[in-house]
């Protein structure tokens, strides 16, 4: 069956609506000052804000416990912790939760504790965070540089490879 030119002309204006509107839906974007981390409750720290950790490199990860995707990434955030916190690398688990379980600060606290979590862990049971980072996704990841910019976003699983890279070449960065 010989297709006509109006069905690659429109099969291609639909791929290029669908790469716009993936492009916009991600949130806060490479290049942008990151928003502050504004959460009154947290797990393994006292409150951190952004303006306080100038000269650090930090990691934001959305995620909640029941996401089974967010427990693949767990390790490398676990490992990336262990490995460049002492190089001056800040992780930040904003926990933003999807089902009324994952709301109990009980529960966050236990899975915290399980899953020998080291790292500062932010309550966004009200998705001030999230919405603040314009995030729509469980896992994502933001790298923030030493200025509070963000320089690499990561919505899903995978590109851990090229995570550890950026966190590297930032820790690097005067």
């Amino acid at each position: 069956m010989k297709r006509q030119p109006t069905f690659y002309l429109m099969f291609a204006l639909a791929l290029a609506m669908s790469a716009l509107w993936i492009s916009q839906s991600q949130g806060s974007t490479t290049g942008q000052r990151a928003p502050e981390i504004t959460n009154d409750t947290w797990v393994n720290s006292q409150p951190l804000r952004l303006t306080e950790l100038k000269g650090k490199v930090v990691l934001v990860e959305f995620w909640t416990f029941g996401c089974y995707n967010c427990q693949n990434v767990e390790p490398y955030i676990k490992s990336w912790h262990a490995k460049f916190k002492d190089q001056g690398l800040v992780v930040i688990g904003v926990h933003s939760p999807e089902f009324s379980r994952e709301r109990v600060l009980k529960n966050v606290q236990n899975y915290v504790r399980e899953h020998n979590i080291q790292y500062a862990v932010a309550i966004d049971n009200d998705y001030k965070t999230w919405n603040s980072y314009q995030n729509h996704y469980w896992p994502a990841r933001y790298l923030i540089d030493k200025k509070g910019i963000i320089r690499h976003v990561r919505i899903g699983e995978g590109g851990y490879d090229q995570t550890e890279n950026e966190i590297r070449e930032l820790l690097a960065e005067r």
